[in-house]
């Protein structure tokens, strides 16, 4: 599927504009021409979750919007949070909402039926885990200290790019083709952690070992690493929750909506080690 022949047009709205698949979405809008309004805590447009008066003045005049819940759609209260904020965006006008979900996450699941019950016109982007996980945030850190901890048993798991993933959210938005779809995605194939920790070890050189810990052991190392405490727990609950193989076999998502095949890990960690983002200090 391509984005050239039924184009939507009209002021998009970005929320986690600079997030790992925002700042993609972001930088591709623009490329095309489209109008665009980041909105965030740090942006000219204020948006927080957290604080509803922020909301309307987000999407006000907006056309469609890229909602990325903070901090993970899987936590109680998001279904709730989608289904107020899609009211407010529909008497402001806004035609198109496209969110960006997890896998076959039962809490994520109750939020993705509030958005096909709101009225408007949506997509839904459900990903795997992001690999670049990896290269900058949750493991980033740990790579460098060449152990990576997960409180849960170490199944497969097909990592994305977030480029693919923010690829199809920009086809979403462009093209009023992806409207009332979900697309699921995934990096090609399956790797568990202990494969994911191999190759970046080939790649970079570095020694980096996966290991299974407690899930208490797992959030004293997030703190420690500078993650809140609320965060952290929140991220153990939901690998708990959700790895435990469902998520294990790939699914085609990317090529649906763009027409190619998904990118694979080793291309993201040869990248990220041209890049230096591994580099030792």
């Amino acid at each position: 599927m391509t984005t050239t022949t039924t184009a939507a047009t009209g002021t998009i709205a970005l929320t986690c504009p600079r997030g790992k698949t925002g700042r993609d979405v972001l930088a591709a809008l623009t490329a095309h021409g489209a109008p665009v309004r980041p909105v965030g805590r740090s942006e000219r447009t204020p948006f927080d979750w957290t604080d509803p008066d922020t909301w309307r003045p987000a999407v006000a005049g907006a056309r469609a919007a890229y909602l990325v819940y903070q901090p993970d759609l899987a936590m109680p209260g998001s279904d709730e949070a989608i289904a107020r904020l899609a009211r407010i965006a529909a008497g402001e006008g806004v035609e198109h909402l496209v969110l960006l979900s997890g896998r076959n996450e039962p809490g994520a699941q109750a939020a993705e039926q509030a958005l096909r019950e709101s009225g408007l016109a949506w997509t839904l982007v459900t990903s795997s885990f992001f690999a670049q996980n990896f290269t900058e945030g949750l493991w980033h850190q740990a790579v460098l200290e060449g152990r990576i901890t997960i409180p849960s048993p170490d199944v497969p798991e097909p990592f994305v790019d977030t480029a693919d993933v923010a690829a199809v959210v920009t086809a979403a938005l462009l093209d009023e083709r992806h409207r009332d779809r979900q697309y699921e995605v995934s990096g090609p194939a399956a790797l568990t952690f202990a494969d994911a920790a191999e190759r970046i070890s080939a790649a970079t050189g570095r020694p980096v070992e996966a290991e299974q810990v407690s899930p208490e052991v797992f959030v004293i190392g997030l703190v420690r690493l500078g993650l809140p405490r609320e965060d952290a727990d929140g991220l153990a609950w939901l690998f708990e929750q959700i790895l435990d193989g469902r998520n294990s076999a790939p699914v085609d998502g990317v090529r649906q909506a763009l027409g190619r095949p998904a990118r694979s890990f080793d291309d993201v960690v040869a990248d990220a080690a041209a890049q230096g983002v591994w580099a030792r200090s």
